[in-house]
């Protein structure tokens, strides 16, 4: 497989790991463009001993780890933070967008609570859809321990997703159903 190959056949994958794992929208270009410069220059290296995805997953997940140190470093140094989702999507229907984007913006509030790497676990797991001893190769991972951080992963997102639809009756806003639409539309690839 050539570089334009894996670049078109893999590119929405790359982009869908990076903002699961807690990239923002506006970084995502920059960061997509980290993941394939480290692409072309390994894949002369690339044997073939694991799937393309797993491969691609392992450069994601550190170049994510990477740029969330740098943000928190710049947050810290000049005490502000950006909107999740600051990218306009014209749609025609706009309540289902806003629902949409409050799914969203749920989602990655409960994501951002989880560390770095259970929330790699619970992502490839639960959105990505792969096997246990798929995200153990990728991560270089011994198999229980995948499931452990799933584990941990999956009780800290429901305490989380607990607090806010108690949040949201306290205040009267729908989250539990945008909640779950979202993670149903979100998930992807096979159990």
């Amino acid at each position: 497989m050539n570089f334009r190959q894996l670049y078109d056949e893999h590119f929405p994958f790359v982009w869908r790991s990076l903002r699961r794992l807690g990239i923002r929208e506006s970084d995502l270009p920059d960061a997509v463009q980290d993941v394939f410069l480290v692409v072309h220059r390994r894949l002369p290296e690339f044997e073939g001993r694991s799937k393309v995805s797993t491969w691609l997953f392992g450069i994601c997940f550190r170049v994510a780890g990477d740029r969330r140190k740098a943000a928190r470093a710049a947050a810290r140094r000049d005490g502000g933070d950006e909107p999740l989702l600051d990218t306009p999507d014209e749609r025609a229907d706009v309540a289902a967008e806003a629902e949409r984007r409050q799914g969203l913006a749920q989602l990655e509030a409960l994501l951002d609570e989880l560390p770095l790497d259970q929330r790699a676990v619970f992502t490839l797991f639960e959105l990505e859809g792969m096997t246990g001893e798929d995200i153990a190769q990728t991560l270089e991972l011994p198999l229980g321990t995948v499931y452990s951080r799933l584990r941990l992963a999956r009780e800290a997102f429901r305490r989380g997703a607990a607090r806010s639809q108690a949040r949201d009756r306290f205040y009267g806003a729908p989250s539990a159903q945008v909640l779950g639409s979202v993670l149903t539309s979100q998930a992807g690839g096979k159990r």
